[in-house]
């Protein structure tokens, strides 16, 4: 069943920023070709890649991909001409990627014979989502304790090597892959995107997200860190089969549409072509070990360079706010003895890292700290003036001195086994 796959793509395929898709007579790729190789004369022929001729920009000219992502599920028909399109997936299920080598004769020869590294990741399409995505994906993972955002499904997938996920970064994958060979990855995607949507009302409108791919070759020390190619598209998850009531209800607005406005939409194909892109901004600290392994901290704090040192440090007390008075009234008799002597009760504190500097993260570990789920952690608050409870929040972290000190208090939430915890 190996065959090799090249896909000499016309110049009009390439803009950045341009996601089209393939034609329906593509969808039987890897299941109905058996061992043959695959001509894509039918596909340069298709009215996608005639339509977008015209607005390719000059620089872009001679200009062909080494490699190119095909997603198999159709695009929306409700996307406007000149706006990316967007894909719909049902949660959970598998959607076949297939990578495609489309190096033209000549081009990289020192991958030739040799694996690849692919990292996929889902991301957030919003950058006021981007740039909270951390607390996003780590209030995701209490709210779905054991689950994945990204996962691979392994059986199904034909030519990947050494396919890995990191059990700390829930919304990427990895795997090793050979260009000359057919590779298909199919993808399954856990989270939906109304659960990163503020719910104040019904039929709260799902975020976007993408899904994006970048590629690496080996350097001379055997790590996949040269990048080679990153590609990506929009899509939106729902839960199970509203992906397909989605397109559905689409399509039937389009056709209630005038010609005249129908024109203004992009057409829907039956699969999703990824669009080049940038490399996601932490490729480069992903990997600094041989093979497709994983840093066991975080990305953006393993800079190659071995742990950093962390943004800010705290010591909590988990003793009570009876148990302090206590204490502090057998301190103060002991203090009061002429001969000086002190023999009280001492306190004893916890150091709390932080590197995020986020409610969330803070939520975390004071619940690691008490050998509880984060989840049943209500709120966190600091004792302000006049004994208020102030609300804890990212900026309220932030301004946190470096190692300042605090009594941890408790206090049952409203709803069973919670609590509140309250900084003093």
């Amino acid at each position: 069943m190996a065959w090799a796959l090249k896909l000499p793509l016309a110049d009009e395929v390439i803009e950045s920023g341009l996601v089209q898709d393939f034609d329906a007579s593509l969808s039987g790729i890897g299941q109905e070709l058996g061992a043959g190789a695959y001509s894509m004369s039918d596909v340069l022929a298709l009215p996608i890649f005639k339509q977008e001729e015209s607005s390719l920009p000059p620089d872009n000219e001679n200009k062909i991909l080494p490699f190119q992502y095909v997603l198999c599920a159709a695009t929306s028909p409700a996307v406007k001409l000149h706006d990316e399109t967007l894909t719909y997936l049902n949660q959970g299920q598998s959607y076949e990627i297939r990578m495609l080598d489309n190096r033209k004769l000549g081009e990289l020869p020192e991958i030739n014979g040799k694996l690849v590294k692919s990292i996929f990741r889902v991301v957030f399409h919003d950058r006021r989502l981007q740039y909270t995505e951390h607390q996003q994906l780590e209030g995701w993972r209490w709210n779905r304790p054991g689950d994945r955002i990204l996962d691979i499904d392994i059986p199904m997938s034909v030519g990947i090597i050494d396919p890995r996920a990191n059990p700390t970064q829930l919304n990427t994958v990895e795997f090793l892959w050979d260009p000359a060979k057919r590779t298909s990855v199919f993808i399954q995607v856990h989270c939906i995107s109304t659960e990163f949507t503020m719910r104040k009302h019904g039929g709260e409108k799902g975020v976007p997200f993408r899904v994006q791919i970048d590629t690496f070759k080996e350097n001379e020390n055997g790590e996949y860190t040269e990048h080679l190619h990153s590609a990506s598209c929009q899509i939106k998850v729902f839960k199970p089969k509203g992906a397909d009531r989605k397109q559905k209800t689409d399509r039937e607005k389009m056709e209630k549409r005038t010609p005249h406005e129908k024109e203004k939409y992009q057409p829907s194909y039956e699969t999703t072509i990824l669009t080049e892109c940038s490399p996601w901004p932490e490729i480069t600290y992903v990997n600094n070990s041989p093979s497709p392994g994983f840093n066991s901290s975080h990305s953006s704090f393993s800079l190659g360079e071995g742990m950093v040192r962390p943004r800010l440090t705290i010591y909590v007390c988990q003793e009570s706010l009876q148990l302090r008075e206590q204490q502090q009234q057998q301190q103060q008799q002991q203090q009061k003895r002429e001969d000086g002597d002190s023999n009280g009760t001492f306190f004893v504190y916890h150091a709390i890292y932080l590197e995020e500097l986020t409610a969330v993260e803070l939520t975390e570990k004071i619940a690691q700290l008490f050998s509880i789920s984060p989840r049943q952690i209500s709120q966190i608050y600091k004792q302000g003036p006049t004994g208020i409870h102030v609300l804890i929040s990212d900026e309220m972290i932030q301004n946190f001195q470096e190692e300042a000190c605090f009594i941890l208090d408790t206090m049952k939430a409203e709803t069973n086994d919670s609590y509140h915890i309250i900084l003093k």
